[in-house]
Formats: structure tokens, sequence, C-alpha cells
């Protein structure tokens, strides 16, 4: 007999349908697995034999051929256990043809027969509503492909289970969608606040400005003075998720499995901090079998490298395309996948090796050598893609012990949504914009005139810096920033001179 089932299999971030299609005949005897199937779905085979024998259901003893179509797609990961099952008991006549052919399936089977949760189940649910169809999974799983509205969703603990639902023997609720507050009241509350910050004024300022424009950050000062405190604090700044931000983020981080089991949207902007260890893969994305990156984990969010000469020449260097794209493409031999990657970069590292160089009370012991080759670690190119170049100093003991709080996130929150609100007005229509951060050349000549004033002192500087053409680009993006923030229609002289201010590393001079 032939039966038709349905299944996914991931593609980047989204999902394709895949058909499983499944014939029993009386010619020969054996599982036959086609459709490009990797190792992990080779081995379902023997996870359904088991799965069979401890839910009371035989295998049949004739010749079973399961093909997965698109035939010249790779299929990937244990998530095929279920449909490949439950195609086979269609075959069979163990369950309705019927219910199976509306349904999409997706879980691992375990040898005793129950399901086991799997990665992507957000990509997969959006893929089943496209097409129309109901979506039976693990239980585990269920909330989160609930959030996808207008989809039947049937969380399940067994092979059983799924057998009897089939057949109409049993009757299961359609799992809803886990009650969560709305994205600006989950926004508002984090464990870490800007009123913490003692001091550091010229320091918040930079942050504002950056969650303001969605601009990139580099903080240069000696150990203690605050760097990492700070920046993990800008997403406390940061606009709350739109539904559609959320929908993208939490599906990157399901295709990675790294939403857990809880279930629901994610909330709050993601914010990244991996090891200066890390590699160019782990960094970047792709691998044998491809997994969204760190730069892709942070879309929508921060991305946080701590003590950045320390991390590899070439891992760094990968960073330049999402920098620029907002996207990576990851080409291999077996595959093409496009991950988006729209991140704010905030970096932090000392001002030399010993750490101490600039600083007010203690002395550094490198030579000017050793200091300009330290942060000759960070090449020129990719210090051309940050724009605020921000030097930490520490504060005072006597400040520390005796100064007020400082001001709370969410007074600087309300400034930042303002100015992004402005942006968005600015971008309406513009496809792929929707901070300064990202407007093309086109867009900054419309938007980001100078007076005769502000032309002049702009010219002055990029002789005396020696910037290059993309800085000057990245400083009209930073005044048309601290424009916005001001409620300013046009950019003027002193907003240039505020973002040429944040170019300090530019100059040259350090470390001699």
């Amino acid at each position: 007999m032939f039966v038709r089932t349905h299944a996914a299999a991931l593609v980047g971030i989204d999902a394709v349908a895949v058909t499983v299609e499944v014939n029993i005949t009386g010619g020969g005897l054996g599982l036959f697995l086609v459709g490009l199937p990797d190792n992990a779905v080779k081995e379902s085979e023997q996870r359904i034999r088991a799965a069979f024998g401890n839910s009371d259901e035989r295998m049949s003893g004739r010749k079973v051929v399961v093909s997965l179509a698109p035939a010249d797609l790779r299929k990937e990961g244990s998530g095929f256990d279920l449909p490949i099952a439950v195609g086979i008991l269609a075959a069979m006549e163990r369950v309705g043809a019927e219910a199976v052919a509306r349904t999409m399936f997706i879980g691992e089977l375990s040898l005793d027969g129950s399901l086991k949760p799997v990665r992507g189940i957000l990509p997969v649910a959006l893929r089943a509503r496209a097409e129309g169809l109901r979506l039976v999974l693990p239980r585990e799983n269920a909330p989160e492909a609930a959030v996808v509205d207008g989809l039947e969703v049937f969380g399940v603990a067994s092979l059983r289970e799924v057998i009897a639902l089939l057949n109409g023997e049993l009757e299961l609720v359609p799992t809803q969608a886990p009650a969560s507050e709305p994205f600006e009241l989950s926004a508002e509350r984090y464990a870490e606040d800007f009123a913490d910050v003692k001091g550091q004024a010229h320091v918040k300022r930079a942050l504002e400005i950056a969650a303001a424009g969605g601009h990139n950050v580099l903080m240069i000062g000696s150990p203690g003075s605050g760097k990492t405190m700070l920046a993990r604090r800008l997403p406390t700044i940061l606009p709350p998720l739109t539904r559609e931000e959320a929908l993208e983020t939490t599906k990157i981080h399901s295709v990675a499995g790294k939403t857990g089991f809880a279930g629901g949207l994610m909330t709050r902007r993601p914010f990244r901090a991996p090891h200066h260890l890390t590699s160019q893969v782990a960094l970047i994305g792709g691998g044998q079998s491809p997994h969204p990156g760190e730069v892709s984990l942070a879309h929508n969010g921060v991305l946080f490298l701590d003590e950045l000469p320390e991390f590899g020449r070439n891992v760094l260097e990968v960073l330049r395309q999402p920098l620029e794209e907002k996207r990576v493409v990851v080409s291999r031999a077996r595959y093409s996948v496009e991950y988006p990657a729209n991140f704010t970069l905030v970096a932090a590292m000392n001002p030399c090796p010993c750490g101490y160089y600039n600083h007010p009370t203690r002395e550094c012991t490198c030579s000017p050598g050793a200091v300009h080759r330290y942060m000759s670690r960070i090449s020129g190119p990719l210090m051309d893609r940050i724009d605020l170049h921000v030097e930490v100093t520490p504060v005072p003991p006597q400040e520390l012990s005796k100064a007020p709080a400082g001001e709370p996130s969410a007074a600087i929150r309300e400034r930042v949504i303002r100015a992004r609100a402005i942006q968005a007005e600015r971008f309406r229509g513009v496809e792929g914009i929707h901070t300064n951060a990202m407007m093309n050349s086109a867009l900054l000549r419309e938007h980001c005139r100078l007076d005769d004033a502000s032309a002049t002192l702009l010219e002055r500087a990029m002789e005396r810096l020696s910037l290059s053409a993309r800085a000057y680009d990245r400083i009209l993006k930073v005044a048309r920033t601290i424009a916005d923030l001001a409620g300013r229609e046009s950019v003027c002289a002193a907003d240039v001179a505020e973002a040429i201010s944040y170019r300090s590393l530019d100059r040259g001079t350090w470390g001699r």
C-alpha cells in the first residue's frame, strides 16, 4: 500500500516542506530509505523497530520503501523518526491514511516508544501553517510551536498516543500559547540597571547614542574600570522587541537549540558574550551540520566581545561582512545557508598589555612599541566599522562611596525609544533600513545634510585624523543619531563635533 505524510527540513532559519512517501510491496524484505538522508535519518530504522516492539506494534515483514521528497534536499536530524514511523503504520493500515495526509509530524523516537524533543520547532510550525496542516510533535516542544497563530498543535508523549490520536481513540485539546507579559513589561525587568553605575557619564552617553542609532562601540580602559559592567547594561536601554523581531529572534535560537522547552517567544533582546577562544565557525556559523553562530544568535540584540585583542585575528576579520551587510552567507561544498546578523557590537579592551596605559594613578610598564603592537592586533578595516571609540577611566574611590545612584535605565530607554520612533518615521517605506547605522549613501545625502560650519569642521577632522571614507560616513550617522536624541530635524556643528570626539583611536597617537 502507498501512503503520503508530511515533515519538514531546516534550511538556514527556515523550514522546507518534506513529503514522506511510504510504499509496502511483496517483492523483498527490509526497510529502504531514499532521498538524501544523513546518518541520523538512516539510523532511524533501528529506533523505529525498537519503538514498534515496545509499543505493541510489529514492523511489516515485506519490503518497505520510504522516500523523502524533494530527493535533492539533504535531510538531517532525528526529527524524521516520527513521520517515517507514522507513514509505515499508515501503509500497514494501522492508522487512518486520511488523518496522516493532513498532518505534519516531527519528533525523535526513543527505543521504548516515547518521544524526545528536537530543535528548530518554530520554523517547522510556521511551515505547517503555510501548508495548511496541523502539527503533531513531542509534548515538550508543543508550547514553542503554539505561539504560531492559526495552527493546531498537538503535543504527545509516545508513539502509542500518536496512534490513538490518529485513530480517534484519544481526544487532545490543541496546545495553547503560554501566557506571557507584553514585550514592553518584560523588557523593563532586568537584574542590571544603569542606576548601579557610579560616574562614567561620558560612557553612558556613548552607549545611549549606540542604543538609539544601532551603532557599534569599543570601550578601552584599564582593568576594573567598569567596561563589562557597562556593556551588560546596554540591553536594558534598548527598545522592546516588536512581535516580528521576537519571532525572527526566536526562530534563530530554536534552530540552534538554544530556546529550551519553556516555550513562548523571546521577549528580551539577546546578549551574547562569547569567550575569546571562540572559533571562526562558532562566531560566524556553519559547520558540518550548519548552525547559526554567535553573530546570528545576537540578531536584534548585542554581541559583546570582551578582551578584544585576545581573539584570533582571523576570527575578528570574519566580522567585517556581517557588520556591513547585517547578514551572514555561509557557503560550503554541500550547502549554502543565509543567517540574519543585525546586531550591535560592543567590544572592550585594555589600552596595553599590562592594562595601565593612561591610568591616572598606576604606572604603565609597557614600552611604546609594545603598546603599539597590542593595539595593532585590531585591524584598521575592523576599527573603521566601529562607530564609537570610548576611553573608560577608573572612578575615584571617594566617588564610588559618596556618589548618588545614577540615572536609571528606564529613563534612558525612554529617550532611546523616542529617537528610534523618529528613525522609524524617517525610513518608512525603505526596505531593510530601520536605524541610522543602516543608512546607505543615498540616505546619508538625503538625511545628513550639513551647513557650512559643520562641513568645514568635518573636513578639518578628516585631514587631521586621516580618516577613511567609511569613517566619514559613520561620523555622519552618529551625528544624525545625536540630533535625533535632541529632537532636532537637522544636524548642527555641535552634533558633528561630538561624533568626531568618538573617533579617538583614529588619531594615530595612541601609545606614542
